[in-house]
């Protein structure tokens, strides 16, 4: 049965790089308005990595007008996800970046780890 399962799971997408709670990404998204399809960025802080097999996923938080934050999660194994760019390592100590969500200015901002 496992044999079969893999063989009907997706494969991941190769334009998507390791990435770890804490990274500041750049996610290119295909999106459709009307008729046409166009490419769309996304650019936030990993917040977390979900690990599930095909369904794998990480959400990306950014800072919208007026300090709303919007949260997006993105699939592994999506075929939407045209890129996705690290622009710069965070120093945590956490898996879950949840906290993130209380803070607002400075305090929310990370420590950059350079490797």
């Amino acid at each position: 049965m496992n044999e079969l399962l893999k063989a009907i799971e997706p494969a991941p997408n190769p334009n998507i790089p390791p990435l770890r709670p804490g990274d500041q990404v750049s996610v290119h998204v295909k999106i459709v308005e009307g008729g046409r399809e166009r490419v769309q960025e996304f650019k936030g802080t990993v917040l977390a990595i979900h690990n599930n097999g095909a369904g794998s996923t990480f959400t990306v938080r950014r800072i919208a007008s007026n300090g709303i934050g919007v949260e997006r999660t993105f699939l592994f194994t999506s075929p939407r996800i045209e890129k996705v760019v690290v622009e710069r390592h965070s120093k945590v100590r956490r898996a879950r970046l949840y906290y993130l969500r209380n803070r607002t200015g400075k305090s929310a901002r990370l420590k950059q780890k350079f490797d």
